[in-house]
């Protein structure tokens, strides 16, 4: 049911490193949870982040459970499913409910205007799950507190429609019992980018309407070869592809155009880029479906997600099966990866950070950065380097002029995704104008829980070009000192100076309003002409 074929400088690092994978018993101590697999600094860690390598057997006793509350929900006439969680607690249902065609409505922004268009619709048919390991996590607290807030105001009783995910004894957990909601505790021992298979993945995708124990059924299927030590293991092909190329392709061209699994890209994206980018090395997934990147850069690996095995071109991998056993494979083939990069795979410390500044300007509510230019309805500022242009489409020119032969281009949207809608298509333009380089985007905050950690701790390679909007209309977070706009304005601020400080350039330009971001965007495009 799960397929990988290799060719050309793929081929050479699987028939390199895989003999020597299989013969450390990789596979069969990763059965076993041995957390000496990433060397001594990496066991503590590894010692309590190995749950999720049988999460497929485990978490059918979930399934009962999840189905009934679906069916109670119906019965009362809530049907529409919201989810407020960040990085792997939002993007794994993200893809599970894509594929299985059923709706889902996702909350992983905080910009004020796309907040209130979720919180404040259909709030008669709602339910909302609150997703956070930690239980701590900013976002999803600010959410929770939004919706407990709109609920009241409607004389709607919030403990009749809110779920909670969330690990247990964490200060959502315990909250959430105090109050009275649902809470369903995952398994501590899996870490948030691994968690597509436990409570996470399952609760929001199975009150949607997904049929999770399939799912886990096609990744259980898969299980007993992903963890064999043999020279036919797909994880082990795959991992030793993503990490051992030579000389090394460090980047990972995810093309998914001929599979029916919806958004894949986006969900290894995150799993890939914070397992690995650390110690200035990792593997960064550039998600192309298909993009104006030249697919021919010798520092590109390209991956070709499909339905059905197929022959695979030069110096590519293709990987097919079905969603639950590929989630598993590539859980499995990114600790390979990680192994071989000789980096701890389960660590984040550089997402931290992030939240750490963001906490700083939140709490010290310091003057906002000085432009160095105005072009416009468009503010133009900078941290990590010396700017000397004086309009956006310059100033985007002189970063990415900065690009290094075997760097790449990363742009940040923190913009309400209805408004921005076509904010994305720059990854395309920016790939023209830097010469075909790697190019990815993010939407902010959420890509801080995922490719964040790459950004900071992988290569020095990176420029970085953060969009801001600005709302119109702003909104209170209830019972915080700040309201949601200040909130991402402070992420933005905050990721931009640890960038900075990882001696990594950042370009800001920020606008206020939807006509003053459809204007940049124009502007914008005419850097590179896609054909």
């Amino acid at each position: 049911m799960i397929h990988v074929s290799v060719a050309g400088c793929a081929a050479d690092a699987a028939d390199r490193l895989v003999p020597g994978l299989v013969a450390d018993n990789v596979a069969t101590r990763l059965d076993g949870g041995d957390a000496t697999l990433w060397g001594e600094n990496a066991r503590a860690e590894a010692s309590i982040r190995l749950g999720w390598v049988h999460a497929a057997s485990h978490s059918h006793e979930l399934v009962t459970e999840i189905e009934e509350l679906r069916d109670e929900f119906r019965a009362r006439g809530l049907n529409r499913i919201v989810l407020c969680g960040m990085g792997g607690s939002s993007l794994a249902p993200e893809v599970i409910t894509q594929t299985a065609g059923v709706a889902l409505v996702v909350l992983d922004s905080t910009h004020p205007e796309q907040v209130s268009r979720v919180v404040d619709t259909d709030l008669e048919e709602t339910v909302v799950v609150i997703s956070s390991k930690s239980g701590s996590t900013v976002e999803t607290d600010s959410h929770k507190r939004a919706f407990e807030l709109a609920f009241t105001s409607r004389g709607i009783d919030p403990v009749s429609r809110i779920v909670v995910v969330t690990d247990p004894n964490s200060p959502l957990d315990q909250s959430a019992r105090e109050t009275g909601y649902r809470v369903f505790n995952a398994d501590p021992t899996v870490g948030g980018r691994y968690s597509a298979l436990t409570a996470f993945g399952l609760v929001p995708s199975g009150l949607a309407g997904v049929d999770i124990g399939e799912l886990l059924d096609d990744a259980r299927d898969v299980e007993a070869g992903l963890l064999a030590d043999s020279p036919a293991n797909p994880a082990l092909i795959l991992g030793a592809a993503m990490a051992g190329t030579q000389p090394r392709r460090d980047k990972l061209g995810i093309v998914s155009a001929k599979s029916s699994i919806v958004g894949i890209g986006d969900w290894i994206e995150q799993l890939v880029a914070e397992s690995t980018g650390k110690n200035e090395t990792g593997v960064l997934p550039v998600v192309l479906e298909p993009r104006a990147i030249d697919l021919r850069a010798p520092d590109l690996l390209t991956v070709n997600i499909v339905d059905d095995a197929t022959p695979t071109e030069i110096d590519s991998v293709t990987v097919a099966g079905p969603l639950g056993a590929q989630l598993l494979l590539w859980e499995i083939a990114t600790v390979v990866a990680g192994r071989l990069l000789d980096i701890n795979p389960f660590d984040q410390p550089d997402v931290e950070s992030a939240k750490v500044a963001t906490r700083t300007f939140l709490e010290g509510t310091p003057l906002p950065p000085v432009p160095f230019g105005v072009d416009g309805l468009s503010e133009l500022s900078a941290v990590g380097y010396e700017p000397q242009a004086t309009t956006a489409v310059d100033a985007v020119r002189e970063l990415l002029d900065q690009c290094e032969p075997a760097g790449y281009v990363s742009v940040h949207g923190y913009a309400d995704r209805d408004a921005g809608s076509h904010l994305e298509s720059l990854r395309d333009v920016f790939a023209i104008a830097s010469g075909g380089r790697p190019t990815t985007f993010g939407w902010g905050p959420r890509f801080l829980h995922s490719t964040g950690q790459y950004h900071k701790g992988g290569p020095r390679q990176g420029v970085f070009i953060q969009i801001l909007q600005r709302p119109t209309v702003d909104r209170e977070v209830p019972g915080r000192p700040f309201t949601f706009g200040e909130l991402m304005g402070a992420q933005a601020r905050g990721d931009a100076t640890v960038l900075s400080q990882h001696d990594r350039p950042v370009l800001t330009l920020t606008v206020t309003g939807k006509d003053a971001l459809v204007s940049l965007i124009a502007r914008l495009r005419t850097l590179g002409k896609i054909s």
